[in-house]
């Protein structure tokens, strides 16, 4: 939650000249003004009626009909000064109990919570703090809905204009008078309604609108001054009587007829009362701390820039805070428990980084070392080669008397039984030697005496080591018998 209550108002420097802007209702009053050698003078203005409103028609679309009207009015200026609508306002008044400077705003934002309609969150809140002559001291706290200004931003955005501060028109008006025994009601009556303030002992006690001050009588809007009058009284009723008795004038500002209308039956109707009604058309000289051309209307747009252009501020400061997206991801990420984890995450990627280092550190020195046998492996390399292509055609193996020794060994000794031919067929040329029939073949033929020797001789070969797949292929005569026999070979290690 961004705590508003103590933030310091963003400060932005428009120059030597600034706009000033003030919505009421539909209508929109603007003054350019230029300060020039510790004065200031109205350079132009415009009052005009839109046909949108603020909150509900687009912003984009609000936006390009206010920069229409500035255009039309010669308006080139793009740093402005705004004084929001009245009706968006909410107050809260509550007294401050004797506490530290630290402990007032926390009881400030508790105040706020409970006595608003909103969250803290929804809401951009300024207070102004005042003083009874009693000696007791009160807050009252101003909020604005946060979306109803985040919509001016954008509209003000649409129309190319850059906004320095956001205030209300009686506040810019009527500054508080630091003198508690000196208050002062304010009335600014506007399109359908009048705004009201009190102030008095530096700071601002009441803030209102009076709504239904206006009825339509033959297509004119009549103020009600019967109306305002009992606001009024209701008003000063709910004070205390300390900020009562202190307010003795009252000043009637805004130009036409219903603010002429309004002060004159005013003063008819509290003619008996010690209450002193001003009619304020023009400032006076010594209203701001520089000069100003004589005869100058007051005006609520005005009054805002003057005060933005001289240093002086608004009373109220509403204008959201810009934050720089650096100072969020500080805020957002500043917990102990997060640090922990960037350290952690820190010494992890160092000690990656390490790891890296000494893979590097390793590739180099096996680099080198390979570096200084390369030269003798290319030799053994080219030896090998040479040996391969011309080492000698045969065997080394002696597969041929191998096979020859171990017939020989399984051929009885007496010569019952005797071979005539032993045929060696090798396998295929470039397949291993994996299956039986990618194994060598040994075909022999010879006589035997009689079946009885040839079936011991078959046994006894079949049992023999390096012989697979034994098969009789054929069998002649009874007595000499003639066979064929065939066989795989498959290399074996010793005897």
């Amino acid at each position: 939650m961004m705590d508003l209550l103590k933030r310091n108002p963003f400060k932005r420097r428009p120059g030597n000249s600034l706009l000033g802007l003030a919505f009421e209702g539909s209508r929109l009053e603007g003054v350019v003004v230029r300060r020039t050698n510790g004065s200031v003078e109205r350079t132009s203005g415009f009052l005009a009626s839109l046909s949108l409103d603020l909150l509900t028609n687009d912003p984009e679309l609000v936006g390009r009909e206010i920069r229409k009207q500035l255009d039309a009015a010669g308006v080139r200026e793009r740093w402005c000064a705004v004084c929001v609508p009245m009706s968006w306002v909410l107050t809260l008044t509550t007294k401050l109990p004797e506490l530290p400077e630290a402990d007032r705003e926390s009881f400030l934002q508790i105040e706020a919570e409970r006595g608003f309609p909103y969250s803290l969150d929804a809401l951009m809140l300024a207070r102004s703090v005042y003083r009874t002559a009693g000696g007791e001291q009160y807050a009252t706290l101003v909020g604005v809905p946060r979306e109803h200004l985040s919509r001016l931003e954008a509209v003000l955005h649409a129309a190319q204009l850059r906004p320095v501060s956001f205030s209300l028109s009686l506040a810019a008006l009527q500054r508080a008078e630091p003198d508690p025994s000196q208050g002062v009601m304010a009335l600014l009556p506007g399109e359908d309604s009048v705004g009201m303030q009190v102030s008095c002992g530096g700071g601002l006690v009441v803030l209102r609108t009076v709504e239904g001050a206006f009825e339509r009588e033959d297509n004119e809007s009549q103020i009600q001054v019967a109306q305002v009058a009992r606001e009024m009284r209701i008003t000063l009723g709910q004070l205390p009587e300390d900020v009562r008795e202190s307010v003795r004038r009252v000043r009637v500002f805004g130009r036409g007829d219903a603010a002429d209308a309004l002060a004159e039956q005013l003063h008819a109707r509290l003619a008996s009362t010690n209450v002193w009604i001003e009619r304020v058309r023009e400032y006076a000289p010594s209203d701001f701390s520089v000069r100003i051309p004589a005869r100058t209307e007051v005006s609520p747009a005005f009054s805002l820039a003057v005060q933005q252009l001289t240093g002086a501020g608004p009373a109220l400061q509403l204008l959201p805070p810009k934050v720089s997206a650096w100072s969020q991801f500080a805020t957002r990420y500043s917990s102990r428990k997060l640090v922990w984890i960037g350290a952690a995450a820190a010494a992890v990627a160092g000690l990656v980084s390490l790891a890296f280092l000494v893979q590097q550190w390793q590739l180099v020195h096996w680099r080198s070392k390979w570096t200084a046998v390369s030269s003798r492996v290319s030799e053994l390399e080219t030896m090998q080669q040479n040996i391969r292509k011309y080492r000698p055609w045969f065997d080394e193996s002696f597969r041929s008397l191998s096979i020859l020794r171990r017939l020989s060994e399984t051929f009885p000794v007496d010569g019952s039984v005797s071979a005539k031919t032993v045929e060696i067929r090798e396998p295929s040329e470039g397949r291993a030697p994996t299956e039986s029939r990618e194994l060598p073949k040994i075909t022999c033929t010879g006589t035997a005496r009689n079946n009885q020797a040839l079936l011991q001789t078959i046994d006894k070969l079949s049992a023999a080591k390096g012989v697979s797949d034994l098969r009789t292929e054929q069998i002649r005569g009874k007595s000499p018998l003639e066979f064929t026999l065939n066989f795989h070979w498959h290399e074996t290690v010793g005897p």
